[in-house]
């Protein structure tokens, strides 16, 4: 996996961590136990610290990076679909985030909750919990239902196991 130090700031993988060969990350970059990095992904911390929670998931050819003053904090048991975009920005526990979703500075999705592809969350929008977030810009239409919310964390499961299951059985070749 290419681990890339910036300055004085390497990044830090906690064990049962997949990161992609073809994934990167450079400088204040933070991945909890069974966090797992799709192949193409870049996280670039050379700004502010990028955090990914436990169990998270960033799917391929996503960007994430941070402005000075601007950290980026991914909770625990969350899903960044394929292609998105996530600059400086706040995703709380058991969100996921749609395939092609951007996100800029400041902005906030609160826990348990859905941001649908392709959308445009403004800078420093802040949305509350359990959201579908949909547009461009990004607008709530309405709360998500209970049955919604508990199925969240299936995505992000499924990921971990599929990241421990590439940790153990994936060759290069």
């Amino acid at each position: 996996m290419p681990l890339y130090r910036f300055h004085e700031h390497a990044p830090i993988v906690a064990e049962k961590t997949f990161v992609a060969p073809t994934a990167v990350l450079i400088g204040k970059v933070i991945l909890h136990i069974g966090a797992n990095i799709w192949y193409g992904s870049v996280l670039r911390g050379d700004n502010e610290t990028i955090t990914v929670g436990e169990n998270s998931n960033i799917q391929e050819n996503s960007i994430l990076h941070t402005d000075i003053g601007c950290p980026l904090r991914i909770g625990a048991n969350v899903t960044i679909g394929h292609g998105v975009t996530l600059h400086g920005c706040t995703v709380d526990d058991n969100s996921l985030i749609g395939m092609g979703a951007i996100i800029l500075n400041r902005a906030t999705i609160g826990k348990n909750s859905v941001v649908g592809a392709g959308a445009l969350v403004t800078e420093g929008k802040n949305f509350p919990d359990g959201a579908l977030i949909v547009g461009s810009p990004a607008k709530m239409a309405r709360l998500l239902t209970e049955e919604e919310i508990a199925a969240l964390p299936n995505n992000a499961h499924h990921y971990a196991s599929r990241g421990q299951d590439y940790l153990t059985h994936t060759q290069e070749i």
